[in-house]
């Protein structure tokens, strides 16, 4: 089995590349390539392990034919084209948990700068000046912090400033009465929480609703003489309206490890006596940066090796475990995902995916995400387990996923229900022996495994039919391994399932769809398991 490979395109920790070895992984770091290099070569790698100076672009990507999974060690994905990513196939993941207690502790030690004015005051005494009465700063007990995001390193700052004596209050659209009650902080709206605090630090990442959260009509809500801590993301402060609030005395200080242009070479904030900058030092700890390099190569190595997938931003999270034990099930959602993708000619309106049984108790997101793929595979050369829900959205495909909790006469049962303008379809499947059987088509019971050729007949159940088919198969030197039959138990109509020995050719078929009370035959392809 030919090892995965991976490219380290970045400066990172040479533990990452002890990490990827040990898991079999075979790895070269080269973080000197430039934009044409990188071009030239990502098309050899399953893999790209990169922090920030690596852009991931459509163009990039165009080149990327093996690329399976972009690892950012780090948090922030601004130079990841995720959208590209994911209409490509490729699971972006990130490393959130590394550098969360480094960035924390960036943003406190930003705080008991800006409120004592260390760095102007060291500048000074360092150019032999004694300005003791000049640098008059503020405590921070009893003064109350706004965090504006309460996740990881959100959540982190809060534990932090709540040992110095600060009331913290916290904006998070996700976050919840209890646990702003677990973290011990007051949890308010924005507008609230901007009017309240004495001192602000942003902790969010930059999106279409957060860029420019602070712009002009933010910081004239804020209370005046208040100070405001950005280490998050770039463009997450209107830095213009920023340096015209601190210059009116509105916003007492500023700290900012990060800007909207980086490397952030000029910027209107900079010699502000009341800024203090940082060039975006947040994750910048030795141990951080072990930290991410180890994490980001445990989680690609996994993936690539096993196909679990942790804090990816494009697709379900699926443990090692959970993809060892769902292997099975994922056969049988390809099976009938398949099933019915190939014997649907029109544009699907909806599907409808039920579990049933055992399977129940297991994660069924990826298993829907199989199914789904499976079925526009046939529809859309360039889709994967990635990509699916994102063509399935462009497509107004309504994806529904059910559970029921009845009893069913088989240990589990995965059902499949499809809907065009012209028809609704539905097959059912479930495991024997951790084999896939098809066991319902359109309402009528029959068990069949899936062979890799299968003819799938439907016809009108009048006698002498199955010898028909069997005699024109014969005629057509289609030689039928195994057959399975059902019927409507109140319709006249019928289905079989036959598995052949090699794929049948277009004009065999329309013999077969010749013969008296067929109404249709198709040829089904499936995978051999």
């Amino acid at each position: 089995m030919t090892k995965p490979r991976v490219l380290i395109s970045d400066s990172m920790s040479s533990l990452a590349v002890g990490v990827f070895e040990e898991r079999g992984v075979e790895v070269v770091q080269s973080a000197k390539l430039s934009v044409e290099e990188l071009m030239d070569t990502i098309g050899d790698f399953d893999g790209l392990a990169m922090r920030s100076s690596t852009n991931v672009t459509p163009e990039l990507l165009e080149k990327a034919k093996r690329l399976k999974v972009v690892g950012r060690a780090g948090i922030g994905v601004d130079n990841i084209d995720v959208r590209a990513c994911t209409a490509n196939g490729v699971v972006v993941m990130n490393t959130p948990f590394g550098n969360a207690i480094t960035t924390a502790e960036h943003a406190m030690a930003m705080m008991l700068s800006l409120a004592r004015h260390i760095p102007q005051a060291s500048q000074s005494t360092h150019a032999g000046k004694w300005e003791k009465s000049k640098f008059m700063g503020i405590e921070l007990t009893g003064k109350h912090l706004g965090i504006i995001g309460a996740g990881n390193i959100g959540s982190i700052v809060a534990q932090k400033a709540l040992g110095y004596g600060l009331h913290v209050l916290a904006y998070d659209p996700f976050l919840t009465g209890e646990r702003a009650d677990q973290l011990g902080v007051t949890k308010l709206e924005l507008d609230e929480l901007l009017e309240r605090s004495d001192i602000i630090s942003l902790h969010v990442p930059k999106t279409d609703e957060t860029a420019n959260i602070i712009n002009a009509t933010a910081l004239n809500k804020m209370k005046k003489g208040s100070l405001l801590i950005n280490c998050a993301r770039g463009g997450l402060v209107d830095e213009l309206a920023l340096k015209v609030a601190l210059e009116s005395g509105h916003v007492r200080g500023a700290a900012l490890d990060v800007f909207e242009v980086e490397p952030a070479k000029e910027n209107v904030l900079f010699g502000m006596p009341n800024v203090i900058c940082t060039p975006h030092l947040g994750a910048s700890t030795s141990e951080a940066q072990e930290k991410v390099a180890v994490q980001v190569a445990e989680q690609m190595s996994n993936y690539l090796i096993t196909g679990a997938i942790t804090n990816a931003l494009n697709a379900p999270s699926l443990s090692a475990e959970e993809a060892r034990q769902l292997k099975p099930y994922l056969n049988l959602a390809e099976q009938l995902g398949s099933f019915v993708g190939q014997l649907t000619h029109d544009p699907i309106k909806k599907l409808t995916i039920t579990y049933a049984g055992d399977v129940t108790g297991y994660n069924t997101e990826p298993l829907s995400t199989e199914v789904l793929k499976s079925l526009l595979i046939h529809h859309s050369a360039t889709v994967n387990s990635v990509n699916a829900r994102e063509i399935a959205r462009e497509r107004n495909i309504t994806v529904v996923d059910a559970k029921n909790d009845g009893k069913d006469e088989y240990q589990c049962r995965i059902t499949v229900e499809i809907e065009t303008e012209k028809m609704q379809r539905s097959v059912a499947g479930t495991l024997i022996g951790n084999k896939p059987r098809v066991i319902d088509v359109k309402g009528i019971s029959l068990e069949s495994e899936l062979g890799e050729h299968m003819l799938y007949f439907t016809n009108d159940d009048t006698p002498g039919v199955i010898g028909a088919i069997g005699t024109a198969a014969g005629d057509k030197g289609i030689n039928i391994a195994n057959l399975h039959l059902g019927r409507h138990s109140d319709q006249p109509s019928a289905i079989a399932l036959l598995e052949v020995d090699a794929v049948v050719a277009a004009e065999d078929l329309e013999a077969l769809r010749a013969i008296p009370s067929i109404n249709n035959v198709e040829y089904l392809h499936f995978p051999v398991q």
